[in-house]
């Protein structure tokens, strides 16, 4: 989940919607990942993503990016558009995965945008209105979805439909359903936990299994690439990849290099030496490099959010 900064909206219009949409799309082919519910909303968004060829983290950077981009252009601001990082969760797949579907896809109706469900179905910034076959987005996967209604689109289309409905109303007309998500969202982990946007949805035994697996993994599996960090420290620094690879001297450049070093090599814990290949640099100059950096951060904490959207879940204790 994406939200504005400070509550305000991220869609003003269907162009914008429409823009946003499609760089969803080809962004979904060209990473692979698989889309399986999503909804826009005025101020914030939901996916219900599969990463497979790259991170989730590559994937949203991307796509919060050169939205936020664009939208500062065409509505002449500066600064940031959304709120802190997105938010997200691991989900354990059958049941639990239904319940997040059904709940993403409720979002408009739930908060007054469309009145009845028939609006819902027609509701063109959502997944939902992929489902029902009203239009289509390359990359949803909705084959997925049907397959735990019925192996018959047709049928599949109305038993979905209808397990909406369930949620909207109880077994006696009016009667508001209990909806399950919030029970099955589990905290990760020791109590001070609570405060991570990270959680788990599905049972315990899901939780137990994720926890495991997360020990099982290299460390080196979980760390940020070199490649991610030189471009999120270019951005930041208001400067090109290429000139910080490159041997120009300049002071902005030189603390550039200095932030990348300490960060890669003192908090996400890459080699000096690999290091060194990738920015053009000898293995001491990289080392006297970090030590400038670990000034440069002491003096400007926040530069440490350079790397904090790369805490995903397998990081968790």
């Amino acid at each position: 989940m994406v939200r504005g900064i400070e509550k305000q909206d991220i869609f003003f219009d269907d162009a914008d919607r429409e823009y946003f949409v499609l760089r969803f799309s080809k962004l979904l082919a060209e990473t692979g990942a698989e889309c399986l519910a999503w909804v826009l909303m005025p101020n914030h968004f939901h996916l219900l993503l599969r990463p497979k060829e790259q991170t989730l983290a590559f994937l949203m950077r991307r796509l919060l990016t050169g939205y936020a981009v664009r939208f500062n252009l065409r509505y002449h601001r500066s600064g940031h558009l959304f709120q802190n990082r997105y938010k997200s969760m691991v989900c354990q797949e059958d049941a639990y995965l239904l319940e997040l579907v059904r709940y993403i896809h409720l979002n408009p109706l739930r908060a007054g945008i469309v009145q009845q469900m028939e609006d819902l179905d027609r509701y063109h910034w959502s997944g939902h209105a992929v489902l029902l076959g009203e239009w289509d987005l390359p990359g949803q996967n909705r084959q997925e979805v049907f397959s735990y209604f019925s192996q018959k689109e047709g049928m599949a289309r109305r038993r979905y439909r209808e397990f909406l409905m369930e949620a909207i109303f109880g077994q006696e007309e009016g009667e508001p359903a209990e909806s399950s998500l919030e029970e099955a969202v589990l905290p990760i982990g020791s109590p001070e936990d609570k405060e991570r946007d990270q959680r788990i949805l599905g049972n315990r035994e899901f939780l137990v299994e994720v926890k495991r697996i997360n020990a099982d993994l290299k460390v080196g599996a979980l760390r940020m690439p070199i490649a991610d960090l030189v471009e999120r420290v270019a951005g930041a620094c208001g400067l090109e990849e290429e000139e910080i690879k490159s041997k120009k001297r300049s002071r902005e450049v030189s603390d550039a290099r200095g932030i990348i070093s300490y960060l890669a090599v003192r908090v996400i814990g890459w080699n000096g030496a690999e290091l060194a290949k990738v920015l053009h640099m000898t293995r001491s100059g990289v080392s006297e490099a970090a030590e400038r950096g670990n000034l440069l951060v002491r003096k400007n904490p926040a530069l440490m959010k350079i790397i904090e959207s790369e805490l995903t879940i397998e990081q968790s204790p």
